[in-house]
């Protein structure tokens, strides 16, 4: 949590992210991620901001439905994510937010496997796209980034496993 505060308020400070309300972790992952994310933003980098998250299943009683946290109608919305791949967890949390009023503004994962999207581009470009261009979309490691430790730190057998991944599912530059 401590690398998303701080991929976050750096790429806030230059203008790569926008600023904004929520963070927004997917269920089941990205709650104690958006929780404790929000804290240390706070506490380490002054930004203030609330939390909301999903449930799998919407409740039929107490404070009920899918979305628990600070409310996210008419705010905007940075979500969480721990992997990125085909983007399929992060477009159904886009369409959820969206449906209870909020405005995505960004998405920020841990690893951007840097696969390709349902449209042939890279997943990352298809959402910077929808999110309003290049930035929106920001990895605190790529699978180049875990690729390169992997050689240097001469584990051959993982970074052959992970070439191969990378020929089937990978972008192509």
């Amino acid at each position: 949590c401590g690398a998303y505060a701080s991929s976050i308020a750096t790429s806030v400070a230059e203008k790569k992210l926008p600023e904004f309300d929520v963070l927004f972790g997917p269920a089941y992952k990205g709650i104690p991620l958006a929780a404790t994310t929000s804290v240390l933003l706070h506490m380490n980098h002054g930004i203030d901001t609330g939390f909301a998250y999903d449930r799998k299943e919407a409740k039929d009683h107490g404070e009920g439905g899918m979305m628990v946290g600070v409310p996210v109608k008419g705010k905007r919305v940075l979500i969480l994510d721990d992997v990125m791949t085909a983007g399929t967890a992060v477009r159904n949390a886009l369409s959820m937010v969206r449906a209870a009023g909020g405005e995505v503004v960004g998405v920020i994962m841990c690893l951007d496997r840097e696969e390709i999207g349902k449209d042939g581009n890279s997943t990352v470009k298809e959402l910077e796209q929808e999110l309003g261009g290049p930035g929106r979309v920001t990895a605190i490691l790529r699978m180049r980034d875990l690729m390169q430790w992997l050689n240097e730190k001469s584990r051959t057998e993982e970074l052959k496993s992970m070439e191969a991944y990378r020929e089937q599912y990978g972008v192509k530059e």
